[in-house]
């Protein structure tokens, strides 16, 4: 019986090692939030949809920070410019007023070779500043924000329902889906119980799909040699690897990932937001695979998964509970300090360990 306890123990430990007190407590502290949640007024089935409803609009975008992490690139805060492409392929694919999974998919389409030439320049001037990718990368996404700020007016678009009306050029701040692709993925095999819980089979298929495929590609060759670039560059080089070349890869593989993911994320949303609405948006996908268990120099999909239902529990619980508690709004407030807060957290501890 002792040996059976001492076993127990010591399954408990290793869980702990493994998964860390930060995510453990954080975990709590969601499960009590949703416990509270009635006692207030606050419908635990709205709740637990909408949270569900942002986990899929934000999966693929804090997916696009597995690659750069793993070679060795840091966290990727120049994922605007994937946000940038798709945006991109969006708009393009609404100019032609393609509607349904086939509007959505040609967004996508339109999205991914911009996404590719964006990577690549991006790859190459991340190359030239080893060390620095991350503040780098900040900046690199700023500047593509608000140079795309003046695009938006410039490009030809000429759809009424996307250029300003009364000029009949430039597009709008803020444009609807309705009538093209709106929750297109969210709809699809949808779960309904009741009239208020709601889940997103689609967008969580989608989801699930994109993980499985860049999985799949850390167990091709090229994903082992990326992955051994970013552990041990002098054995990567040693072995006639090109740490360069693997840097430019994972950097195209992330932009194209960003720019997937925000088609996904505007679909859901139901609105696409230009100008510099895209700005900070970089923030949450960091904060939620650092929350995840990921470091700036390792990260898996467990890592995406994890951080994503966490942090997005997080952002849609906290503010909700807390509004209902004091009677007053502080959603955004919350949401900064949560984001941030994740970030300054994991960048001071170095990497120390990660959940596989």
């Amino acid at each position: 019986m002792k040996k059976k306890d001492r076993m127990h123990k010591g399954g408990i430990e290793k869980f702990i090692a493994n998964f860390g007190w930060p995510r453990i407590i954080i975990a709590i502290f969601l499960l009590l939030l949703f416990v509270i949640a009635p006692f207030i007024g606050i419908d635990v089935g709205t709740s637990l949809s909408d949270m569900l409803v942002r986990v899929g609009m934000n999966g693929i975008l804090v997916l696009a920070m597995v690659p750069m992490i793993q070679s060795g690139c840091g966290l990727n805060f120049g994922l605007p410019l994937g946000i940038i492409a798709g945006l991109v392929g969006a708009v393009t694919s609404m100019e032609y007023n393609w509607q349904g999974l086939f509007g959505f998919g040609m967004a996508v389409l339109f999205a991914i070779p911009l996404a590719v030439l964006l990577g690549v320049m991006y790859g190459y001037f991340i190359n030239m500043a080893k060390g620095d990718e991350m503040m780098i990368g900040t900046y690199v996404g700023f500047s593509v924000v608000a140079f795309m700020s003046m695009m938006w007016l410039r490009l030809p678009y000429r759809n009424p329902l996307l250029v300003w009306g009364f000029s009949g050029t430039g597009l709008r701040t803020t444009i609807s889906l309705t009538g093209f692709w709106m929750k297109v993925l969210d709809n699809f095999l949808a779960i309904r119980i009741g009239p208020r819980f709601f889940f997103p089979t689609g967008s969580f298929i989608f989801f699930a799909l994109c993980c499985v495929l860049v999985w799949a590609f850390f167990k091709t060759k090229t994903g082992i040699a990326m992955s051994a670039v970013g552990s041990n560059p002098q054995f990567a080089r040693a072995h006639g690897v090109s740490e360069d070349r693997m840097r430019i890869v994972s950097v195209v593989l992330s932009t194209v990932l960003g720019a997937v993911g925000m088609v996904v994320y505007e679909q859901s949303y139901g609105f696409i937001q230009l100008y510099m609405g895209p700005l900070y948006m970089a923030f949450p996908a960091v904060a939620a695979i650092l929350l995840g268990g990921a470091t700036i120099n390792s990260a898996t999909i467990s890592n995406v998964v994890i951080g994503t239902f966490l942090f997005q529990g997080i952002l849609t619980m906290t503010p909700s509970v807390i509004n209902g508690m004091l009677q007053t709004d502080v959603a955004e407030v919350i949401r900064i300090l949560v984001s941030n807060g994740m970030i300054l957290y994991a960048l001071t501890r170095k990497g120390k360990g990660t959940v596989k």
